[in-house]
């Protein structure tokens, strides 16, 4: 096993279906990354002495150091733009019912809310848009995607990740339509509306499309010749299949996440990387025909989303990045052994022909043992070389 690329060109011959030296590992950023106290436990379990940082507080998720990333020969770092000037997006803490409440107000309005005596991760606690028509729309403080505050040496810290070593470099997860729709307005109202409101709907999304077209335009000029994915994403299904109505995604959604595809592709040659989770194959053509590259995290658990299945319908228009193991059942459940077998047994089904990205399903949760993720990403490395 000896490795001949560097991991950005490890990366772009395996987003262009070649076979590179070996597969490409990751440990995500916002998606498919790892929960704080399972990474607690992990550099624990590997003796590392250092701080943790919270890259996610919603869904708590820890900043690998460069330490773990090295030990787990990741090939992919992470570039973000910030929170605009003067927004205050602070953690509070608040007594509600007798409980500690850690609240966070995000710029669209939304409130996210965690018990202090969980700490697991935040939902929703305030939908801004509830009681909203759609006049109401127009008045809305919807926030500015092209801020410059936002991008305020941006460049500077692309460049520099690309001098420590040749990184493959991506964006963090952005580009979240339709479910800021839905965070905005509640889900149940939101569901109503797709049947009784959908004008509602397509107005809110509108607006919504408007930031994100804007905040690319302005994160691509500043390192957009510097990337080499870029991630977008909205949850379309569940455990069985379409959380909605593929009706409705195809004539409201769909345009709208077309739209935002064809604009970032405009502005940079980076490829484009999905997320929904869930049993999403019936949407994956909608995905390959909106101009989407890559999908994460393949839900493998899910019906309809068998590997071997996946690999030979979609496995030459779009990339896999995840679907390393069942996060649900075997990563946190079974021994080490048998973590090795099913990382071996998925590796060996996905990475025919280049087009593959290792990485768990979605996130590492909190109780994962860390030997567990140890065989996981152990096994992968031993596993992802090409003849």
């Amino acid at each position: 096993m000896k490795e001949t690329m560097t991991p950005r060109q490890r990366l772009n011959a395996a987003l262009n279906h070649e076979e590179p030296d070996r597969v490409p590992l990751d440990l995500g950023g916002f998606q498919t990354g790892i929960h704080r106290r399972a990474y607690a436990a992990l550099i624990e379990y590997l003796g590392f002495n250092e701080e943790i940082q919270t890259l996610d507080p919603v869904q708590q998720l820890a900043v690998p150091s460069e330490t773990v990333l090295e030990r787990f020969h990741i090939d992919t770092r992470y570039i973000c733009a910030k929170a605009p000037e003067g927004f205050n997006g602070m953690v509070r803490k608040n007594e509600r019912n007798g409980r500690i409440w850690h609240d966070l107000k995000d710029e669209f309005g939304v409130v996210w809310s965690m018990p202090d005596d969980q700490m697991l991760y935040m939902d929703i606690s305030h939908h801004p848009l509830a009681d909203a028509a759609i006049d109401d729309l127009a008045d809305y403080p919807f926030p500015k995607g092209n801020d410059p505050s936002r991008f305020i040496d941006l460049r500077k810290k692309a460049i520099d990740l690309r001098k420590n070593k040749p990184y493959a470099l991506s964006t963090g997860i952005g580009g979240v339509i339709y479910e800021t729709g839905w965070y905005m307005r509640g889900l149940e109202k939101w569901y109503m509306d797709t049947a009784l409101n959908p004008e509602f709907c397509g107005a809110l999304l509108d607006r919504i499309l408007k930031f994100w077209k804007d905040y690319y335009t302005g994160f691509m000029a500043e390192v957009g010749d510097l990337l080499d994915v870029v991630m977008v994403g909205d949850d379309l299904a569940g455990q069985d299949g379409p959380l909605f109505s593929p009706t409705f995604y195809k004539s409201i959604v769909k345009p709208r996440q077309k739209e935002l595809v064809r604009h970032i592709h405009s502005l940079t040659k980076a490829k484009i990387w999905y997320h929904t989770c869930g049993g999403c194959t019936v949407y994956i053509p909608e995905l390959i025909d909106n101009g989407i590259d890559i999908i994460n995290p393949v839900q493998i658990s899910c019906h309809g989303m068998d590997p071997t299945e996946l690999k030979q319908r979609f496995g030459r228009d779009i990339v896999f990045w995840g679907g390393g193991i069942d996060a649900q059942h075997i990563l946190p459940n079974a021994t080490p052994e048998v973590v090795r077998k099913e990382v071996h047994k998925n590796m060996e089904i996905f990475k025919p022909g280049g087009g593959y990205v290792f990485n768990n399903v979605h996130n590492i949760q909190f109780g994962v043992p860390p030997e567990n993720i140890i065989a996981m990403y152990d096994q992968a490395y031993e596993s992802s070389f090409y003849p």
